[in-house]
């Protein structure tokens, strides 16, 4: 993958790849090209099967403070093709953060707003750091967030999304510990050592097990159970029989670490 993104460094050395917002000056706002960038990205990465886990981090003293507000005042004046084209785009990016096949970690720093919380809602793993703030201010520009709605609704249910979407009021890490945002609050100087401790965790697990039980969680969320043994048993089947599941029984029963944990 190339690093020559406009506003991200992408630093990738298997079994983890880092991606870092770059727009410290502007508080890492969300602008069009950090949506192309990260969806360009994050695509690249699917294909990778050498990454177990990205984390997802930011430049500066904030993760994200949402869009760029004076783009997205430019872009409203566009044709309605343009708007709805940058909407699309916006989509795609969130949906290939919230798909992709490896563990995704946000490390977050400063505040997460808007945009930028949309994108802690599609990790899958978020450690905060004790300065963070988070919120949807959105209906105070007389806005939605309307892109980021489901991933939201997903990460906090209804009857938290409906007090944060309503009043935009900001909240602080233990806050967002309490509804569910965030996984882990520490320190500011021990941000890196609990995201360390994460990916310690994840070179214990396989690649493809990853990756499977990434596409397993979405495949059954909110379906029928009926609707999904059919899929969930030929999954076991798979990957029991795959080198991997073969590799991780043995291990288990020879009292060793398997291939990819050494």
């Amino acid at each position: 993958m190339s690093n020559s993104f406009e506003t991200l460094v992408v630093d990738i050395a298997p079994p983890f790849a880092h991606v870092t917002l770059n727009r410290p000056d502007a508080r890492n706002a969300m602008s069009a090209q950090m949506i192309k960038d990260l969806l360009a990205a994050f695509e690249a990465l699917s294909d990778n099967r050498d990454i177990r886990a990205v984390v997802l981090g930011a430049a500066g003293t904030a993760f994200c403070v949402g869009g760029d507000i004076q783009e997205m005042a430019a872009i409203s004046q566009q044709s309605e093709e343009e708007n709805l084209a940058y909407a699309s785009r916006a989509d795609a990016m969130l949906r290939a953060v919230n798909e992709a096949p490896q563990a995704v970690i946000a490390r977050v720093q400063g505040v997460a707003l808007g945009g930028g919380f949309g994108l802690v809602c599609v990790s899958d793993i978020a450690i905060a750091s004790t300065d963070a703030k988070f919120g949807l201010p959105e209906v105070r520009l007389g806005l939605a967030p309307a892109m980021i709605s489901p991933f939201v609704l997903q990460r906090l249910g209804l009857m938290r999304t409906r007090e944060l979407m309503l009043t935009g009021r900001r909240f602080g890490a233990e806050q967002a510990k309490d509804y569910g945002l965030v996984h882990e609050v520490c320190a500011p100087e021990e941000l890196d050592a609990y995201v360390q401790a994460v990916l310690d965790d994840l070179r214990q697990c396989s690649p493809g097990a990853i990756a499977a039980c990434k596409r397993l969680m979405f495949e059954v969320m909110e379906r029928d159970l009926a609707a999904t043994i059919d899929y969930r048993a030929r999954l076991l089947l798979h990957l029991r029989r795959s080198e991997e599941g073969q590799e991780g029984m043995m291990a288990f029963v020879e009292k060793r670490k398997p291939k990819w944990a050494t």
